[in-house]
């Protein structure tokens, strides 16, 4: 019974930022136990583009493919101190990051209401707890994110559709691969979290999977940390 919990067969998942690493991986996830997997990045929807997005969901929608299961998985980030951090650039994280998912949950609640099941995710970050000092907006960004999950999902839980935050820690993935390598600064790193390891991509998939599925249609405005124990006190 707990098996047939996580299968997805007949239902539709768009994951953002999906053709490499953590979105990738959960793509794969969700593809591997039966749903069928929209794949994006920024040549299928430029999530910095607010006209794009809408005119991306209209495209779903004529095609009757609006997703039962989000993934807002799609970030920037620009390592800048906050004292120098231009405007625009900001402005631009804050789309990315905040705006667009706000707008793709509200696209996609339609029609989960309606059926009394859907599922809301986003790929948050360790950064909601321990911001990196020269990534304070980005920071801010997913903080604003883990807030609207917590909002949303008080208010719609009622109605067979859970809001979550997945929260990864230090993932070897193409953004953080380069440092990772660098002899000085990567063992300094892993030295950090508990489990003096950092994660791979298909880390954050079993988790993704859980939150998607009927397997975890009792969780809702949680943060799931996958960080190793880094954000644990002490």
């Amino acid at each position: 019974m707990l098996k047939e919990k996580f299968d997805l067969t007949g239902k539709t998942a768009l994951v953002t930022g999906s053709t490499r690493g953590i979105g990738k991986a959960i793509g794969d996830a969700f593809e591997e136990y039966g749903a069928k997997v929209i794949r994006h990045n920024t040549k299928v929807c430029d999530l910095a583009d607010p006209a794009a997005i809408d005119a991306f969901f209209d495209r779903l929608e004529a095609e009757s493919s609006m997703p039962d299961i989000l993934v807002a998985n799609a970030s920037i980030q620009a390592k800048v101190p906050w004292t120098e951090f231009p405007m625009d650039e900001a402005r631009k994280e804050m789309q990315v990051n905040f705006f667009a998912t706000l707008r793709m949950f509200q696209r996609c609640y339609p029609k989960m209401k309606a059926q009394k099941w859907g599922r809301l995710i986003v790929v948050g970050s360790v950064n909601e707890l321990r911001p990196h000092p020269d990534m304070c907006v980005y920071a801010a960004t997913k903080s604003a994110q883990e807030n609207l999950v917590r909002g949303i999902g008080r208010q719609i839980a009622s109605e067979g559709i859970t809001v979550n935050n997945l929260s990864p820690g230090v993932f070897n993935t193409d953004r953080n691969r380069e440092c990772l390598a660098d002899p000085v600064y990567g063992p300094r790193v892993t030295a950090a979290i508990p489990m003096h390891d950092y994660a791979m991509p298909e880390d954050a998939a079993g988790a993704a999977l859980l939150l998607a599925s009927d397997a975890g249609r009792y969780i809702t405005g949680a943060t799931i940390r996958i960080d190793g124990g880094l954000c644990l006190p002490g």
